[in-house]
């Protein structure tokens, strides 16, 4: 947690001040950002990444909680039993903790463990992220295994069929003959890339069977000592 930002809006400096002082003395606190309710509309939800919210004016309360509901970031309100209702009728995602007997050692403990589902949630997302863009991926090579025979056998063609016309320079025409020349050329340089394909998928195919191999003397090994 030593990279989170938690958000502490309150118009109360005794209670920010007492939420800050408590999670210090916890080993890994957050870093703070303190807010009254006034400044609370002109957030950057990218700012933070826990927002706790206490002490506010009874007029304030509706619309700061509004501002922090629609960033999609945690919130949790410390407040009064009134205050509660009022926020489980509203805004039934955002955690409310009763301001009751040892309400700092919650709000800390709470606001640790919202931050630990927070990042998991985001390294999980991250994730599948990753995972999506791999499958596209393999399903470009998939694609380009499937082709390479007929795209090897087109260049074949466009090969031979150049070479036979260069062979014959006196029926081109200079400018014809050059155009010839380069596909030619670049004909070559896609059979060479075809190549390089072939030799990496070969690569790719001894790796994975020294894994598998290595992968069995292993769990031979265990085996064996077991």
């Amino acid at each position: 947690m030593d990279h989170n930002t938690a958000l502490i809006v309150s118009d109360d400096s005794q209670l920010s001040r007492a939420i800050v002082s408590r999670w210090q003395a916890e080993p890994c606190a957050p870093a703070f950002t303190l807010i009254r309710s006034d400044v609370c509309k002109d957030l950057n939800p990218e700012s933070y990444d826990l927002a706790i919210v206490g002490g506010l004016r009874h007029e304030c309360l509706s619309s700061v909680l509004e501002v922090l509901a629609a960033s999609e970031r945690p919130v949790l309100l410390v407040g009064e039993d009134g205050h509660c209702e009022r926020v489980i009728s509203g805004h039934p995602s955002i955690k409310v903790l009763p301001r009751e007997a040892n309400w700092l050692d919650t709000v800390v403990l709470v606001s640790t463990e919202t931050l630990k589902f927070s990042q998991a949630l985001k390294c999980l997302r991250q994730t599948e992220h990753a995972n999506r863009v791999l499958e596209r991926q393999a399903a470009l090579g998939r694609y380009l295994l499937e082709i390479r025979n007929a795209l090897n056998n087109s260049l074949t063609s466009v090969l031979g069929n150049s070479e036979l016309l260069l062979s014959e320079p006196e029926d081109l025409s200079p400018a014809a003959g050059l155009q010839i020349e380069t596909i030619r050329n670049m004909a070559v340089r896609m059979h060479e890339m075809l190549q390089r394909f072939t030799s990496l998928e070969k690569e790719l195919k001894l790796i994975e069977k020294q894994e598998v191999t290595e992968a069995e003397t292993k769990a031979q090994q265990v085996s064996a000592s077991s």
